[in-house]
């Protein structure tokens, strides 16, 4: 039995961009086989429920565990909101039920979750095994607010305060299956690592360390199931079907959702200024470091040409091996200096590896004693400022 859609996601795209039907204010994107609708409004997605639907949510509003929830939906805040207080109604739960109405929902029986991302760039992704069917509905944004599990806090929470911080992934995930309470709570579990793994494909960066983002600091999520249905599964983990095509979905609209709000793909990534952005290294520092170097200093013939180098897939994946080195350091899986060494031939091996005949004077750019990113940063600003362009800018796209 396939699912009725007016946009029935497509395994390859995921997108819930085209084919809609328009009723009134709404559109509606998608019907599961459960019959659970959803919908878009200018600044909301609504997810309708039939009657004997379980959620789980991390909502203010009517959160947790819930056996009688028609409606979870997923919001857009107003620009320029930096606290509750700010809000319409004053307080988190206040708006959400404020907004439940507007959306013509019983905010009794409503479940919201809160976003700065715009609601056109939904993403939708379904996959279904043996009649059972798991869905991903989802907004992201991670350019402002990526971070990793143990950064730095942003704030310390005093009589129930705190602030809004602009990034979120938020996923609704509607399982078309009966499970138990503490399945669905294992299915957080693992649609939050499946989360985890698609930033991890894709080197996101945290804005708070130099790590590689797992989420950002205000994701919310609502797991949906069908508690009329005559199938019961009991494990959501990774072993199970279930684990699978939750993992599955929610990698995929992951990625779907952070190209449509972001313009973070695979391809976005393969840049070797992108990948050095989460240890804070600009043009500018680069520029810093060039103008002390032999050669002319023609400051903007410099920037076009390492924009260029910089989107060199050899020289892309030379970084992406020397950062995976400062990172197996920086969790004490490498010795630094060990490490360190490693970092240096690596760089020693790129003209060879690059095509190129320059000789790049090392003994005077790379120094063991130094971090790896610095020798990195000299070495490859040399290259931007005296190496025959040849073969050096020159993208393979294979």
């Amino acid at each position: 039995m396939k699912s009725r859609s007016t946009n029935r996601p497509d395994e390859d795209t995921g997108s819930a961009k085209a084919g809609i039907r328009k009723e009134g204010k709404r559109s509606l994107l998608f019907e599961t086989t459960g019959n659970e609708k959803i919908y878009r409004y200018s600044d909301s997605i609504l997810v309708s429920l039939p009657e004997g639907r379980k959620t789980l949510t991390t909502s203010w509003l009517n959160g947790g565990f819930r056996e009688d929830i028609r409606t979870i939906f997923n919001h857009t805040i107003p620009k320029g909101k930096h606290a509750p207080r700010e809000l319409e109604g004053g307080t988190v739960p206040a708006y959400l039920g404020i907004i439940a109405k507007r959306l013509g929902a019983d905010p009794e029986t409503s479940s919201g979750l809160l976003t700065a991302a715009n609601m056109d760039n939904v993403a939708i992704i379904t996959k279904s095994f043996r009649g059972v069917e798991v869905t991903a509905v989802m907004t992201a944004g991670i350019e402002v607010n990526g971070g990793r599990a143990g950064d730095p806090a942003s704030y310390y929470q005093e009589n129930g305060s705190h602030q809004f911080i602009q990034g979120t992934i938020n996923m609704i995930v509607i399982i078309g299956a009966a499970l138990p309470d503490y399945t669905m709570a294992r299915a957080i579990i693992t649609a939050s690592e499946a989360k985890a793994a698609a930033l991890q494909q894709l080197m996101a960066p945290s804005r708070y360390s130099t790590g590689i983002a797992t989420g950002s600091g205000t994701d919310m999520i609502a797991v949906v199931c069908d508690g009329t249905s005559s199938l019961t599964l009991t494990d959501a983990g990774q072993h199970s079907k279930l684990g699978e095509l939750i993992g599955k979905v929610v990698i995929k609209c992951t990625h779907k959702a952070l190209e449509l709000q972001s313009d973070l793909t695979v391809l976005s990534q393969r840049d070797m200024l992108v990948r050095l952005e989460r240890f804070g290294v600009t043009e500018l520092d680069y520029w810093n470091v060039a103008s002390g170097l032999n050669g002319a200093n023609r400051k903007a013939a410099f920037f076009k040409v390492l924009r260029e180098m910089s989107k060199n897939p050899v020289l892309v994946s030379a970084i992406a091996s020397v950062l995976h080195i400062v990172d197996e350091i920086s969790w004490g899986l490498l010795p630094e200096t060990a490490g360190g060494k490693v970092a240096v031939s690596v760089m020693k091996g790129l003209p060879t590896t690059l095509g190129i005949d320059d000789t790049i004077p090392f003994d005077e750019l790379t120094d063991e004693k130094d971090s790896v990113i610095d020798n990195w940063v000299r070495v490859t600003a040399w290259m931007a400022k005296n190496c025959d362009q040849k073969g050096l800018c020159e993208q393979d796209e294979d």
